[in-house]
């Protein structure tokens, strides 16, 4: 699978974006563990949101809970991460994860995951 993340941009403190990271190949999406990750310079990578293979229990780490929602369109073969309340310390490189054997001890850890996108910068402002 080969996963391209988009939607990034520059937004003030309280405004919102939508990201979105498509997945082609000959990998259906509903077989994948989904992910989105966020890097700053000089930091780890670090988890921000997952979407189970069935899609249907969302994890998010404590930071995001209650402004941040992922979602997917298995017939786009698309996730989404909607980011509401958006602060400055939201700002990052976010990347999306894919792997088809993703397990729950390991749907929050950069090494669960096989399949990257190349990130997209988003950047808020105060």
């Amino acid at each position: 699978a080969q996963l391209q993340a988009y939607g990034g941009g520059l937004v003030q403190a309280g405004g919102s974006l939508r990201l979105s990271c498509a997945v082609s190949g000959r990998t259906f999406i509903n077989n994948l563990g989904m992910a989105w990750f966020r890097q700053v310079p000089g930091k780890e990578r670090e988890f921000v949101a997952a979407s189970s293979r069935s899609g249907n229990r969302p994890y998010y780490t404590d930071s995001v809970k209650g402004r941040f929602t992922i979602s997917r369109d298995n017939a786009k073969k698309t996730m989404y991460l909607q980011m509401d309340r958006l602060n400055p310390e939201d700002t990052a490189v976010y990347y999306c994860a894919a792997d088809s054997g993703i397990i729950l001890s390991n749907i929050r850890s950069r090494e669960g995951y096989y399949y990257w996108g190349q990130g997209t910068q988003v950047t808020v402002s105060s």
